[in-house]
């Protein structure tokens, strides 16, 4: 049993080169399949976020899987495997690995110290793991202790206070670029679990005009309705641009939505209002060129550091009490290992059923 974790992050990737990594659902169910025929690898999940594509396995042999495992997530991405890109994934085994996840389901990895989502991130990856039949005794254990780490993490420390999640801190640049809110208009364009989160921040500071746009209109009519907003067609995009002080973007297109010419062309009617653009998209939706566009300010995800460094001053106090309950878990779950290798077969772990269920 070898425990290996292969990827890559915020911490060590661009923007530019995570985007090309990020995994759609259905590519994640693609990756799962062919690590689950993969002879050398026993069980398996994938972790996909904005700010990190993951691979966790059980191996017979951690130097094949490290050299099996990137180019899989190549073939899953239809992306021809380079050396250039290939350089970006770490690699972790064993303790290492497990401590790595262990971090990131308390938080501790996360661009924002401490976001809130990533537990259920985690859980979710999980569950669509163990869907496809690739979890037996030793990852049951390990999502049980990963979830158990990030749950003490959150109740018992100081890791989560204030603002903690990219809608939070998407938001929190707006008001930094524009003050307050009350007074401005505002687009968001998409409707899924990011954009709800967004136009939750955004209700609870006030706004003069919210605009929700998404290509599946009842999506956007459930935000509206839940939080005072109007559902506009994309297809009036530029004349809604033309209004609204701060657009932001939250869509997950594989390809952008708006570029330099359509903003270009937006800007006369504005009378040279500044017009500010977020996105968080991953991969990106809005083509970085738009910057160019004179009195135009586009800010991507990883311009949203700063917003984050302001607010962690707090949170960095409780890091060492989280390493701490984070090696503490890593020393239970080996000792368990051992414990359920001892019993020959025989399962000690009735006390972490149903746990998944309760994050």
């Amino acid at each position: 049993m070898n425990i290996v974790v292969v990827g890559i992050s915020h911490k060590n990737t661009p923007l530019e080169i995570r985007e090309k990594f990020n995994l759609t659902e259905t590519q994640q169910d693609l990756l799962l399949s062919e690590l689950k025929n993969n002879p050398s690898i026993a069980e398996t999940f994938v972790f996909s976020t904005c700010n990190r594509v993951e691979v966790y396995a059980n191996v017979l042999e951690p130097s094949k899987a490290f050299e099996i495992i990137p180019r899989l997530v190549f073939n899953a991405k239809k992306l021809g495997y380079t050396e250039e890109l290939a350089r970006y994934f770490y690699f972790h085994c064993d303790k290492e690995a497990v401590e790595h996840l262990l971090r990131v389901a308390a938080g501790l990895d996360s661009m924002v110290i401490g976001e809130k989502q990533i537990l259920g991130q985690v859980k979710a990856a999980f569950e669509r793991a163990r869907t496809h039949g690739m979890f037996a005794k030793c990852f049951h254990l390990l999502s049980s202790t990963a979830i158990r780490a990030g749950k003490k993490a959150r109740q018992e420390t100081s890791l989560g206070v204030g603002g903690s999640s990219v809608s939070w801190a998407a938001i929190t640049k707006a008001e930094w670029e524009l003050g307050s809110l009350q007074d401005k208009s505002i687009l968001i364009i998409g409707a899924g679990k990011m954009s709800d989160l967004t136009v939750g921040h955004i209700y609870n500071k006030g706004f003069r005009q919210l605009y929700l746009m998404n290509r599946t209109p009842a999506n956007a009519e459930n935000l509206a309705e839940k939080y005072s907003g109007m559902v506009v067609p994309f297809c009036d995009i530029k004349e809604i641009l033309a209004q609204v002080d701060v657009c932001i973007c939250s869509v997950g297109a594989p390809h952008y939505i708006l570029d330099k010419d359509t903003v270009g062309k937006i800007m006369p009617l504005r009378t040279n209002r500044r017009l500010v653009f977020i996105d968080i998209s991953v991969p990106r939706n809005i083509d970085p060129m738009v910057a160019q566009v004179e009195h135009v300010q586009l800010f991507q995800l990883d311009d949203l550091q700063e917003v984050v460094d302001a607010n962690m001053a707090l949170r960095r106090q409780s890091i060492g009490a989280v390493e701490t309950i984070v090696q503490n878990k890593v020393v239970e779950f080996f000792a368990k290992l051992n414990r359920n290798v001892l019993l020959d077969g025989k399962d000690d772990l009735s006390e972490d059923s149903g746990l998944l269920a309760d994050v």
